[in-house]
């Protein structure tokens, strides 16, 4: 992908400021808790200065959502407590950044998620299950929904609310939004996830990349098959998270050249990798050190 179709900050700001045309729209949000929710933080007090209403549905229980006196915020009760939510994020950042053999990598990384998927999934059934919270949305004539597909219920909420959808992601575990967008992915030229290789790779190389996705294939099913069961329930009708995905007006991702492979785009794909960059600067030593 060449460095010209990156979004700067500004120009992310620019695309979502059209959500009304001329007029300030009404904007849903459903963010994802963690990192994912500071970068979007910044995008939607941006939004609001420029007269957009802003409200973002998040559970009681978060790390990082807060109130703000920039958007309205609409919570939720959910089963478990701070203390525990907490400690799922630990074993899943464990999991994550865990050295060693390589097997014992990727069973640790499923633990992880699994502990994390379970308090995630708990969180989207109580909302679909809250009636007032629900009928408040329906009532309340959104223009369009910004989610991370990270947050699945999002994408169950534009389904039901018949909302274009913007995604603002760095990625879906185990790779389902790359087959969501349509982008050609072949592992004898893009790395999988804890194989070390790079986009050049020797034959045998190439091999041992196309083992490392065959994890996927558990991993995808059970992360977002709690997902697809609570979606079908709730829209009364058999439907996947992929085919949620696939439904999604505008991806913008959190990517930077500098730390990805080139890899095909959709032409509703946008990079803003910058996003991730705003209001920090580098340090004179910082900066001499990206020269030399």
């Amino acid at each position: 992908m060449a460095p010209g179709l990156s979004a700067s900050p500004p120009a992310v700001l620019l695309l979502l400021s059209l959500l009304g045309l001329a007029a300030a729209g009404k904007l849903l949000v459903v963010p994802a808790d963690g990192s994912h929710w500071l970068s979007m933080r910044e995008v939607l007090d941006i939004l609001r200065q420029k007269g957009h209403e802003v409200v973002v549905v998040a559970p009681e229980v978060t790390l990082h959502v807060k109130p703000s006196k920039n958007f309205v915020m609409k919570m939720y009760s959910v089963p478990f407590t701070q203390e525990e939510l907490e400690k799922a994020f630990k074993a899943f950042f464990r999991g994550s950044f865990e050295e060693g053999w390589i097997l014992k990598r990727l069973l640790k990384a499923h633990q992880g998620m699994k502990t994390l998927s379970n308090c995630w999934v708990t969180s989207c059934e109580r909302l679909l299950q809250n009636k007032e919270l629900i009928r408040y949305l329906e009532e309340s004539k959104f223009d369009a929904i910004l989610t991370d597909p990270v947050a699945t219920c999002g994408l169950i909420l534009a389904e039901h609310l018949s909302l274009p959808s913007v995604y603002f992601l760095r990625g879906v575990p185990c790779g389902l939004d790359l087959d969501a967008r349509l982008c050609p992915s072949p592992p004898s030229y893009i790395p999988r996830a804890f194989s070390d290789l790079t986009d050049r790779m020797t034959f045998l190389q190439r091999v041992k990349n196309l083992l490392f996705d065959i994890p996927n294939v558990f991993l995808c099913d059970f992360a977002f098959e709690p997902y697809s069961k609570l979606a079908s329930e709730f829209l009364q009708r058999e439907v996947t998270v992929q085919d949620l995905l696939r439904k999604g007006s505008v991806w913008l991702l959190r990517s930077e050249f500098v730390l990805e492979y080139p890899r095909p785009l959709m032409p509703n794909i946008i990079p803003i990798g910058g996003v991730n960059c705003a209001h920090k600067e580098l340090t004179q030593v910082g900066l001499n050190s990206c020269l030399d």
